[in-house]
């Protein structure tokens, strides 16, 4: 195969793939072998936790396609991994990282699915994430779930790959495939990205489905692309993102938003754009600090005018954000296994909860399941408490928070250092906390991307980009400027530790 896969982008793919230098069967092999060296054995990053037993055959049919002078798109032959919280209707599980839903099947592929299938996309396997995508407990590892276990950072194996699309996030890091497809309902593509040295966009909500992903929130739910450049991450979200039937609030993107945007990315797009500093998502750590400072150096060399702009009443919407979860979280998950697992005995929270003390050794040994009871507790979601909390939180998070702040500054978009560098894995104590720009636009469903802005000691830190609703191509255009400036990213390096001793 006349190819490396080290750092290789989609374009590259398919460039050889149309040059006939490799063929779609040689690249589903090739990364398979790097998911076996690096994956299930070397230091054993646990991001893939199932490999397509299909993705061979689906490779040979795009090679005669592609034989016969049919080229479905830019993702032609090119080998990705998504989430085990996206529904697949073949020979893969998806169990959302639970042992619940071992042996689920799937009636049909989730919409994100379809329309990789149909761009040409070899499915090379299921990653692993943090179980439930993070919302079953308190307390809980980021990448760890009772089926796959618990992922490890490749920049420093001790070190957390942060959640909870963790596995996506290390798989593409590794280059144990082209690129990835993440889901967000709070910081799980855009953190995991930042500490895994990739961009990552968290899209409006209402660009890409989320038909037959294992819900969270309605409200704030998304999947989006996980990349090691700004263009693939582009080429992936274009492939993905589309009105659909079955989620009604993707019929908001019509008129607002058209997929061709996303080939438009400029490295001039920076000049004379009024970027804000949300100084208050900013963190104390000095390292992050520092790697700030020399990405707005770099920015305003790139012709960006920065203006110091605190995003107003982020501390107003920390327990309605969670409410709104655990309200839509129970309604949701009811109709999610309904349609998606209807071969399996459980029909809701309160049957999935049964579950996990029936099988504690297994699954509540680390943490527990405090937040899936207080979702199966909560009322409809026509109660005057779920109203409440759904208006406030986007009050301060729209109307009073990024809205104010944009209009008030007249900015194009907002900047801050998307979290700190990754923290010591502590099965013990969970996850650490720590200054994160994700809630804004989480709460908002607004557009954010990530980009890498450096290291700290090693550890990969992102720069984030945020805007208003329907902004996506624009803040992709942002970031591909400042990664093409500066060009961050290096490959991980597998440190068995993050620091001496």
């Amino acid at each position: 195969m006349d190819l490396a896969l080290e750092e290789t982008t989609i374009d590259s793919l398919q460039q050889a793939l149309r040059e006939q230098r490799v063929t779609a069967l040689q690249l589903a092999r090739a990364y398979a072998e790097r998911i076996e060296s690096l994956d299930r054995a070397g230091p054993r990053l646990r991001s893939v936790i199932e490999l397509n037993p299909e993705a061979e055959a689906i490779a040979e049919q795009l090679d005669r396609e592609a034989r016969g002078g049919r080229w479905r798109g830019p993702l032609h032959g090119v080998p990705l991994v998504v989430k085990d919280n996206i529904a697949t209707a073949d020979a893969m599980q998806t169990t959302a990282g639970s042992l619940a839903l071992v042996g689920a099947r799937a009636p049909r592929d989730a919409f994100v699915v379809q329309r990789l299938r149909a761009a040409g996309a070899v499915l090379l396997g299921k990653a692993n994430l943090s179980e439930w995508a993070n919302i079953r407990g308190q307390h809980s590892s980021s990448g760890w779930s009772a089926r796959g276990g618990q992922t490890l950072n490749p920049y420093a194996l001790d070190r957390s790959p942060s959640g909870s699309s963790s596995g996506t996030a290390v798989a593409v890091a590794a280059n144990l495939c082209a690129g990835g497809i993440g889901t967000e309902t709070d910081g799980s593509i855009t953190s995991p990205a930042s500490a895994n040295a990739l961009v990552g966009m968290k899209p409006t909500v209402g660009l890409v489905s989320r038909d037959g992903i294992v819900p969270i929130s309605f409200t704030q739910d998304t999947a989006g692309p996980m990349c090691r450049t700004v263009h693939d991450a582009a080429l992936v979200l274009a492939a993905i993102a589309g009105p659909d039937a079955r989620d009604p609030v993707t019929a908001r993107q019509a008129g607002r938003f058209e997929p061709a945007q996303l080939s438009r990315l400029d490295a001039h797009s920076l000049r004379g754009v009024r970027l804000g500093l949300a100084s208050n998502l900013a963190g104390q750590q000095r390292g992050v600090l520092a790697a700030f400072d020399a990405a707005k150096a770099a920015l305003q060399a790139l012709g960006a005018e920065l203006v110091d702009a605190p995003i107003p009443n982020v501390d107003k919407y920390a327990q309605t954000e969670l409410d709104v979860l655990l309200f839509e979280l129970e309604a949701g998950m009811a109709r999610y296994l309904r349609e998606f697992a209807p071969n399996l005995p459980y029909r809701n929270l309160a049957d999935l909860i049964a579950f996990n003390e029936a099988h504690a050794f297994d699954e509540l040994t680390l943490f527990g399941q405090e937040h899936f009871v207080l979702a199966q507790a909560k009322k409809s979601l026509t109660s005057a408490e779920y109203r409440k909390a759904l208006a406030s939180g986007l009050r301060y998070a729209r109307t009073y928070g990024i809205d104010a702040v944009l209009r008030r500054q007249r900015l194009h978009a907002l900047i801050a250092p998307t979290g700190g560098p990754a923290w010591l894995i502590d099965p013990v104590n969970g996850d650490a906390g720590g200054a994160s720009a994700t809630s804004p636009p989480a709460v908002a469903g607004y557009p954010h991307v990530t980009v890498p802005m450096g290291q700290v000691a090693g550890l990969p830190v992102g720069l984030s980009f945020i805007g208003p609703a329907w902004s996506d191509a624009r803040l992709l255009s942002y970031a591909y400027a400042f990664e093409q400036a500066t060009r961050h990213r290096q490959p991980p390096t597998y440190r068995a530790r993050s620091a001496p001793g």
